[in-house]
């Protein structure tokens, strides 16, 4: 497998899938899409045709601070070895990699070298959903998914891990970089969508430090950075029963914590993949407290980048992490 291919035939019926009374948001479909699946359930306002938005006293757009890190890859002088790795069971989506909880600096704790998945878990509406972890809870017509049994190399160890979202001298450069979620009309949830979004929708992907930092990929076609991992720390009011859900559907790795447990599992390099969390799964959530969402995304392998969040969540920034000095 090899992320050339690319998913591409989905993206112009999804902002029409958006704005449907009642949507379900279908992960990019193509060959480097081919283990999506389905999203975000959001509401609309008023009725078909009625012109009322319900959602109009929430913000048009959020936009939240993150720190994007640069790597050089493996082949480079002082590239690290986890960028342009090939997995040994081959490119795919592996889980597993990350420990259920946070460390204490805020990080995702290495595991292990991930499990390759040969079939994804999915809930009753077809969307696909995290693997079983005890602080998660099932749900009538969720589908377990599968996965092989050997250590699939999708990266080398925990020293070389702990440095994908921290500066390290000589290793990576950092700088801060923010992204803008949209509401979309007349319904309560937001999206960043690099294909979509002004500032990448005509760069092919998400691309957000071409000629910056350590500089783009040599060899690279198109010339791009495709090196990189981007990190959010962010805080939002759980409403049990409300239907609040968060969907990533991207490219490479991706875990999301939410009170420092991970609701979301996508690591490994892979074509386009999504995967959905339901608060109301998370049962130790209180109704009415704010809690932490923090989001890790890794870009690790040529030829393409994708990057698509759709939340019903009013997410708020945050303390931003800390970047190389040169940008502080």
């Amino acid at each position: 497998m090899n992320k050339t291919f690319i998913r591409n035939s989905t993206v112009a019926t999804a902002a029409a899938l958006l704005i449907a009374a009642a949507f379900t948001m279908s992960g990019p479909s193509s060959a480097k899409a081919q283990d999506s699946g389905r999203g975000v359930t959001g509401s609309t306002s008023g009725g078909s045709g009625s012109g009322v938005d319900a959602y109009a006293a929430l913000p048009d757009s959020l936009t939240l601070s993150g720190v994007i890190r640069d790597f050089k890859e493996r082949s480079a002088p002082g590239g690290h070895p986890d960028f342009e790795k090939d997995p040994s069971r081959g490119f795919g989506h592996y889980v597993f990699m990350v420990q259920d909880d946070l460390d204490s600096d805020g990080k995702p704790v290495f595991a292990g070298t991930g499990q390759k998945v040969t079939s994804q878990s999915t809930d009753a509406q077809g969307r696909n959903i995290p693997p079983k972890r005890a602080h998660l809870d099932a749900r009538d017509g969720d589908r377990p998914g599968r996965t092989e049994d050997a250590a699939g190399g999708a990266c080398t160890d925990a020293a070389r891990f702990s440095q994908w979202y921290r500066d390290v001298n000589g290793v990576n450069l950092s700088m801060p970089m923010p992204i803008v979620l949209k509401r979309n009309t007349g319904t309560n949830v937001y999206t960043f969508n690099d294909r979509t979004d002004s500032t990448f929708r005509n760069m092919g992907g998400f691309f957000p430090i071409n000629g910056q930092l350590f500089g783009n990929s040599g060899g690279s076609t198109p010339n791009q950075n495709f090196h990189f991992t981007y990190e959010l720390d962010t805080t939002f009011v759980y409403k049990r029963n409300a239907g609040q859900v968060f969907t990533f559907t991207g490219d490479d790795d991706v875990w999301v914590f939410i009170d420092g447990k991970c609701v979301i599992d996508i690591g490994g390099v892979h074509s386009a993949v999504s995967q959905t969390i339901d608060l109301d799964r998370c049962s130790w959530l209180e109704d009415g407290q704010r809690y932490s969402l923090k989001f890790f995304f890794a870009e690790r392998h040529r030829t393409q980048s994708n990057f698509r969040i759709d939340t019903t969540l009013t997410l708020q920034n945050a303390d931003l992490p800390t970047t190389s000095a040169l940008f502080d």
